[in-house]
């Protein structure tokens, strides 16, 4: 067993307890701060916090007579800016927004801006650059539902010389009109939010709040929770987020981001509740985070149709490990909203429980030449009551047009600008408990196959009182339970020790397979 620190600022710390776990330790370690007992955990990602600035720490894991240490010294920080020195009363009662959002625009490089306990209501805040957010042990960011307190982002504003644009709105890879999210970072650089905290965004669905006809815009579109736009090594680490509007953390066209030790939870039957969509951004980094939620888990994104035909800007290196996905529809998915491509995303180390679908691919006709999904990997992962544990779905009836003859059809046609790509795929080392519908439902376009898709080291096994359903949405397809391997319009597939045990019917339905290796 050994430790590493993972991250850390002035006041806190992240390690990683390395001993071959996935998400959960099997044995419960107790941590020591400088020989002085923390607390224990059985997470592999754990935080320590309350530390004090430019201070040496030696942070110990022990349990029985094993035991790991690794040593590191906080970061310098300047002063700290307490919001309720500018106003906050943290009473639940009173509205805080202004006075944390002084303390915000006022605090220098290498300065804090602290919320302690307590409860602050607010609506919207905004970051700066260079900030460090902390909210305290305690804290909650309770944020109003009134969506006439809340300011709209434009979602396309035209430039004066009428070919440039400006987007600050968003909503499902189009740019629209969008309430800003309960926190907003626009143009931001190096700014941490992080500590023991919670943000609320208290959405329900009651007439006047954000889940009642949650896909009608009323005056402009349903906020995140937290919205980066165009934003610049960004961390979020600690804090735990609640009950979204919609979204809860959606990065666009953002780069260098980290999201560490985080806790995402909305009810299971929450409308759009995605945990963690980064579309459009590279570079991000995914660790040690928990979700519980209404759809995807994290859902990787490039623009619809628009916004991925313009800017062509890929999803790329994207690192997810060590999280745990639980309910939902999805543990991860690609797309639907895609056009613009996503490239090199590795998933590795995580626990998918209790979701629709595990390891999801959303494409369809018109999402364009642009929309091509490559180096894509997922490895040593665990699942246990995933209806689907793989899907890959060339024929997503999403958008107006989603089920005419264009997007439906299963024969092929003509390749042109508007035709998507995907290329290559690899699942490794895959354990799926406890399955449901089917093993893996993989069909690609027959016009533009998949190119290249290896499944190695794949076990499966079923749910003895398994639910019949549809491994994927699409048109033509009919409930099963129990189905094996379906897999159609690949130009080379790979399967090294895939095994399904209590399958019903054929263990394997391969249609034009152009390359089959076993």
């Amino acid at each position: 067993m050994k430790i590493s620190r993972i991250f850390q600022t002035a006041r806190s710390a992240n390690i990683e307890i390395q001993d071959g776990s996935i998400f959960e330790t099997e044995k419960q370690y107790d941590i020591f701060v400088n020989d002085q007992w923390y607390g224990n955990t059985r997470r592999v990602i754990s935080g320590i916090y309350g530390l004090k600035p430019d201070t040496d720490y030696c942070v110990r894991v022990q349990c029985g007579e094993e035991s790991a240490s690794v040593e590191f010294r906080t970061d310098r920080e300047f002063v700290t800016l307490n919001v309720r020195d500018f106003g906050a009363k943290g009473d639940g009662v009173q509205n805080d927004t202004i006075y944390i959002q002084a303390a915000i625009l006022a605090c220098p490089k290498d300065g804090r801006v602290l919320i302690p306990e307590g409860t602050y209501r607010i609506t919207s805040l905004f970051l700066k650059d260079d900030l460090r957010l902390e909210l305290a042990k305690g804290a909650v960011l309770s944020a109003e539902t009134d969506r006439k307190l809340f300011p709209v982002m434009p979602g396309r504003i035209e430039g004066y010389d009428e070919e440039s644009e400006y987007h600050l709105g968003t909503w499902e890879g189009n740019p629209l009109p969008m309430f800003s999210a309960i926190i907003t970072g626009i143009n931001v650089k190096h700014v941490i939010i992080y500590g023991e905290g919670l943000i609320d965004g208290n959405a329900n669905a009651d007439p006047d709040n954000w889940w009642y006809q949650a896909k009608v815009k009323r005056i402009a579109f349903r906020p995140r929770m937290i919205f980066l736009n165009h934003c610049e090594d960004v961390v979020l680490e600690g804090i735990q987020v609640q009950n979204s509007p919609s979204w809860n953390i959606h990065p666009f066209f953002s780069n260098h981001l980290r999201f560490i030790n985080l806790t995402v939870l909305n009810p299971k039957d929450s409308p759009n509740t995605d945990g963690l969509d980064p579309e459009s951004c590279r570079d991000v980094e995914i660790t040690g985070v928990y979700f519980s939620l209404g759809d995807d888990c994290i859902a990787v994104k490039s623009g619809k149709i628009y916004m991925g035909a313009k800017y062509k800007t890929p999803c790329e290196d994207v690192l997810i490990r060590q999280c745990c996905m639980r309910d939902g529809h999805g543990s991860i998915t690609i797309g639907s909203e895609m056009a613009g491509g996503v490239r090199n995303l590795t998933v590795r180390d995580c626990l998918f429980l209790h979701t629709d679908r595990g390891l999801r691919i959303k494409t369809r006709r018109g999402r364009g030449k642009d929309a091509v999904i490559d180096g894509i990997l997922f490895e040593n992962i665990r699942m246990d009551h995933v209806m689907t544990p793989f899907v890959i779905n060339s024929f997503y009836y999403c958008d107006p047009d989603g089920h005419t003859d264009y997007v439906r059809n299963k024969e092929a046609l003509p390749v042109d600008e508007r035709t998507p790509e995907i290329r290559t795929l690899e699942f490794k080392n895959i354990q799926a408990d406890n399955c449901h519908v089917a093993a893996a439902y993989l069909y690609g376009l027959p016009e533009r196959k998949i190119r290249r898709v290896i499944m190695d080291h794949i076990h499966v096994t079923y749910a003895e009182d398994a639910k019949q359903g549809v491994p994927a949405m699409l048109d033509g397809i009919e409930p099963c339970v129990k189905m094996g391997v379906f897999a159609a319009n690949i130009e080379q597939l790979t399967l090294r020790d895939v095994t399904i045990a209590g399958q019903i019917g054929e263990a394997f339905i391969l249609k034009d397979i152009d390359r089959l290796e076993k």
